[in-house]
């Protein structure tokens, strides 16, 4: 019989002299969108000035690097603990970039207006005048759900307008709680017969842009297996590195905290169990990210 190598480590230090670059999750890995997690920061400090790794963060934010950085330092996440940053927002303004002088319609919260400065589009409120829509998440996430926008995004669908999806994230944790992101109403825009183009984790194109960020960094060419991923979102993270054939760290105590067992010592079984049951695999996993 075969026995299966532990899933649980002690901590980062047990698989840092494996990988020359990290592609680490942000939110629900360094912090809760209420405050930085220290142990994380310190363990991504620890791999570069240890092992001389490096560190890209590949985060969903839908907004530019400069503004998640800013974010990051507000929080105290130190620079020391990263190289570079690359969001979704990144590259959804690519795609923006290609709509010329459309006039775009914006789902989404005040705060992600960077994502539009200096591009040629018009972006607008006004259902009735846009031709395409760019989704970076619901208004007001601390009160509404999806099923809020339901009406509206039917009535978008039946004109076939294209949506472009900022975040894949479904949800994402907030202090204590959990909150609803643009992923959630892509996948119902979705539902209701629009199309959509969705950027950042699980799919491709931001995965692309951080290898080549990443072997620019470590100054030599690399390969898929000298990179481990972190990251604690099943379908976004630990799928995404799956299906670029990337090791992953799953950090069990993000949004599915609780399926399995104590958020401070998950069991093994219950992770390996959800693991099979999504099609999925991870090289090693820990309840939150520590040295």
């Amino acid at each position: 019989m075969t026995v299966s190598a532990p899933l649980l480590v002690d901590g980062l230090h047990a698989l840092a002299p494996s990988y020359k670059g990290i592609l680490c999750d942000v939110w629900g890995v360094l912090h809760n969108g209420v405050a930085a997690f220290e142990d994380a920061h310190k363990a991504l400090r620890a791999y570069r000035e240890e092992s001389g790794g490096k560190v890209v963060l590949i985060t969903n934010a839908p907004r530019p690097a400069k503004q998640v950085g800013e974010m990051l330092s507000d929080m105290g996440v130190p620079t020391e603990a990263y190289d570079y940053i690359v969001t979704s927002g990144d590259v959804t303004r690519e795609v923006l970039v290609a709509q010329g002088s459309k006039t775009i319609l914006h789902i989404g919260p005040n705060r992600d207006q960077p994502l539009y400065w200096d591009l040629e589009a018009t972006f607008t409120t006004d259902d009735e005048i846009s031709e395409a829509i760019s989704c970076t998440g619901l208004v007001d996430d601390e009160t509404e759900t999806p099923d809020d926008y339901r009406d509206r995004l039917q009535k978008l669908a039946d004109r076939k307008l294209p949506m472009i999806c900022a975040n894949p994230d479904i949800v994402v944790e907030r202090g204590d709680r959990l909150v609803w992101c643009a992923g959630a109403l892509a996948r119902l825009y979705e539902d209701l017969g629009g199309e959509v183009t969705i950027l950042g984790k699980p799919h491709s194109p931001i995965y692309k842009v951080a290898m080549k960020r990443l072997e620019g960094l470590v100054g030599e060419e690399i390969t898929k297996e000298d990179v481990l991923a972190i990251g604690d979102g099943l379908p976004t993270d630990v799928r995404g590195a799956v299906a670029q054939d990337i090791d992953v760290l799953f950090i069990t105590a993000g949004i599915h905290a609780s399926d399995f067992g104590p958020s401070d010592a998950p069991e093994e079984h219950l992770i390996r169990r959800r693991l099979t049951e999504e099609g999925l695999r991870a090289r090693a996993a820990l309840p939150r990210l520590w040295w």
